[in-house]
Order: C-alpha cells, then sequence, then structure tokens
C-alpha cells in the first residue's frame, strides 16, 4: 500500500478529479482533499492510497512537478503522522 501525499492543489479540485489524475497510474483505494476543519474550504492538499507500491511510485516520478489548474503539484510518499501534542487543558504549573 502506497500512501501518497499531494501538495500545492488548486483549490476547486475535487475528490472524483485527484482519483482520476492518479488512476491512470493504477488503482486508487481511495483519494482524500483534506479541507478546513471551521470553514469547510479545500486546505490544497490531499492524500491518495494506491494498494500496489509500484504503480504508486510511478505516479509519483510522473506526477510530481506537474501542472494542474496552472498549479505546480508537490507528489511524495506520505510521512507516517505525527501524534500532536495536547493543549492547555491544565494540570500544569502557573
Amino acid at each position: 500500500m502506497k500512501n501518497i501525499y499531494v501538495g500545492n492543489l488548486p483549490f476547486q479540485t475535487d475528490e472524483q478529479e485527484l482519483r482520476t489524475l492518479f488512476e491512470s497510474y493504477g488503482e486508487v483505494s481511495r483519494a482524500t482533499i483534506i479541507c478546513d476543519r471551521d470553514t469547510g474550504r479545500p486546505r490544497g492538499f490531499g492524500f491518495v492510497e494506491m494498494p500496489n507500491d509500484q504503480a504508486g511510485d510511478k505516479a509519483i516520478e510522473a506526477l510530481n512537478g506537474s501542472d494542474l489548474g496552472g498549479r505546480n503539484l508537490t507528489v511524495n510518499e506520505a510521512r507516517p503522522r505525527q501524534p500532536r501534542q495536547r493543549r492547555g487543558g491544565g494540570g500544569g504549573r502557573w
């Protein structure tokens, strides 16, 4: 399974367009556009999961730096998500 980060997406890009872009390189399990939690607007990046690692590598190589809607895409293997530090909540010394 190859998890791929796709950055610098045009804000009008939807998940179907992202999926279609990657399907020319192989099967896509999931394509997700990340949206702002408060406004619901796209944040300009997303993730694509491809079950075949070789197809994922081909897609990364072919699409990194390519143009989509006038923007050059940043495409690379996604890094594992880091645990977020807890904020506030008391318990600490003042």
